[in-house]
């Protein structure tokens, strides 16, 4: 459920700005609101969220109707402009660029053969069902997890949930880490700590609040982290080369960051994402394949926004050297790593 909330002003406007309503986009609105379980906490609430729908639902109107490779439609973040999206998803903590402790310098990807056409990681039991981070940012925590979760999939064939509350709580510079919990982090800074701490407990022992709680909880020390799971190292994926990134996602699903503070890039709904989208690096996702789609090679990436966002929970973007100079579709060739159990 997502809340909005704001202060109160004159019911007289409130009241006024009622009296203009569109019947039909009320209608429309009043369908998504029971949808998505939106709670308007009071008529002035109503009028701004509303205010916000309506601009967001002629947008996708006029994205959708100029036939492009992507479709845009309403989710639970319909009622909010682009600041209080970034806002609401902690977008504006901008992931921690500092340099990681240790890096494999031996590079597997040397060794890699021929590339498949395709790859798809959630096919092969790889890959958990899609989570949500709530009103906290800690994308960087779920791109790490799942990043884990892949590889030790790959290596002890056994599918484990991480935790994300645990690397949220624990992974900072009071416990030996340098990530800031709601306020941020950097996919290889967790990579370390789960080195440091020889591994991390499950979602289980260790479940996720802070997408509730909004902020970084106090460090738990009774779990167990999960047997081989302990991080050797991990590698840096060679930065801005679609070759490169294909042959590491043909090993395994790849952590990489993105820019995601766009509009289209909220009200993503299906198709292969070829929109204009940046590279200020401000969102942690997975890689989980590539391929081919209506004439577009793309990527397939799992966000962490719950099955309510996107194509249940994933998108798909564009791929190919056109996209940012070669930097990527939304910057996603520019910090990419996966870690080695």
């Amino acid at each position: 459920m997502v809340v909005y909330s704001i202060t109160m002003k004159s019911p007289l406007l409130v009241l006024f700005f009622l009296s203009f309503i569109n019947a039909s986009l009320l209608d429309l609105f009043e369908n998504w609101v029971t949808k998505f379980q939106v709670k308007l906490e009071n008529h002035v609430v109503f009028e701004r969220v509303f205010r916000n729908w309506v601009s967001n639902h002629k947008y996708i109107e006029l994205i959708n109707s100029k036939n492009l490779t992507y479709k845009l439609g309403h989710n639970q973040f319909s009622g909010m402009d682009e600041q209080e999206f970034r806002e609401y998803l902690g977008l504006s903590y901008i992931l921690l660029d500092e340099t990681p402790e240790t890096t494999l310098k031996t590079n597997p990807l040397e060794i890699v053969g021929k590339l498949p056409d395709s790859v798809d990681w959630t096919t092969s039991g790889a890959v958990t069902p899609v989570k949500d981070q709530g009103q906290c940012g800690s994308c960087w925590s779920f791109s790490t997890t799942g990043a884990l979760e892949g590889v030790y999939f790959n290596k002890y064939k056994s599918l484990q949930s991480f935790s994300e509350q645990q690397l949220v709580d624990c992974d900072n510079y009071r416990n030996g880490g340098k990530d800031m919990g709601c306020s941020g982090g950097l996919m290889d800074n967790a990579f370390a700590w789960i080195s440091k701490k020889g591994g991390l407990c499950s979602e289980i022992d260790y479940p996720y609040v802070s997408g509730t709680t909004k902020e970084t909880g106090k460090c738990q020390t009774t779990c167990t982290s999960v047997k081989n799971s302990g991080v050797r190292s991990f590698i840096d994926v060679p930065p801005s080369s679609d070759d490169e990134m294909m042959k590491a996602l043909s090993l395994n699903p790849v952590s990489i960051a993105i820019q995601a503070d766009q509009r289209e890039f909220q009200l993503y709904k299906s198709g292969v994402f070829t929109g204009a989208c940046g590279t200020k690096l401000d969102h942690g996702v997975l890689a989980v394949g590539y391929g081919y789609f209506e004439g577009e090679d793309f990527y397939l990436v799992k966000n962490s926004w719950s099955t309510a966002w996107g194509d249940k929970g994933y998108i798909k973007l564009g791929r190919g050297s056109k996209y940012n100079n070669g930097d990527g579709q939304c910057g996603m060739l520019l910090q990419a790593s996966y870690p080695v159990l």
